[in-house]
This record gives structure tokens, sequence and C-alpha cells, in this order.
């Protein structure tokens, strides 16, 4: 059987303008390192979304103001626990697993309030923790 010859060349692939572009709609998104959910920064709630809405994950990308982005570390975050303000907003602390600095983020409109929950919860959970910081103090 005669072997079919290719019409034609193989080309490179062409630039994709709209996705790509400072105004597309992929600009304003990032994956999440977690569950790698698509998210979009613009979230009800807070200015600067640097976390995942559906697992709470984050990059360490903000040096000493929020939205400065101007860390080089870029590690992975985790969040630890929540904590409630004075004025009852509550706030994610992350830890990132590559530098071990802490921080703290506003929760957005659209967090899993189920994974928010996990976190509140965390310390009843594990009863030997609560031991552990009594007797360290």
């Amino acid at each position: 059987m005669p072997r079919r010859t290719r019409r034609h060349e193989h080309r490179g692939q062409r630039r994709k303008d709209v996705l790509h572009e400072r105004d597309g709609h992929r600009a304003n998104d990032f994956r999440c390192v977690g569950c790698r959910l698509d998210v979009s920064v613009h979230a009800p709630g807070t200015a600067h979304r640097n976390h995942c809405p559906q697992c709470l994950a984050s990059l360490h990308v903000d040096r000493r103001l929020p939205g400065d982005r101007a860390s080089p570390c870029r590690g992975r975050m985790e969040a630890l626990a929540v904590f409630t303000r004075p004025d009852g907003e509550w706030m994610i602390v992350h830890q990132c697993l590559s530098c071990g600095e802490l921080s703290s983020n506003r929760i957005a409109g659209d967090d899993n309030a189920l994974a928010l929950m996990r976190l509140a919860l965390r310390p009843l959970q594990d009863t030997g923790r609560a031991s552990r910081t009594m007797i360290n103090l």
C-alpha cells in the first residue's frame, strides 16, 4: 500500500492575542496551585485576591503590602487557620511552605464556606495541639 504524503508541512502554532494580551480574559486569572481551578483575581469583598476560593491555597506573591506582588519567593502557601478582626471581618492565615513566612488575607465573598469552617474548627479536631500549646505557655 503506498504511503500517504502530507499536503501541508507542520506549521508553528500562531499567537493567540485574544488570550494573552494584557486585557485578555486570562490576564486577570491564575491557576490554583492546589486544586488547579482557574481563578479570577476579581472577587467580592477583597481588592487583591491571591488565594483559591475552593481550596484556599495561595502563592507567596506579596511582600509587605497586599497587592504589591513583590515577593521573590513564589512558594505555595497553605491555609492554617482563620481569625476575626475586631470589626468582625474574617481573615485567613497562610504559611509559606518554602520560606515559612506567615501572612493573613481577607476572605472573599465567594470563598468556599465549608473550607472556611473546616479551618475554623481545626483546633477543636486536634485536642493534643491545644494541650501542647497550653503547656508551652
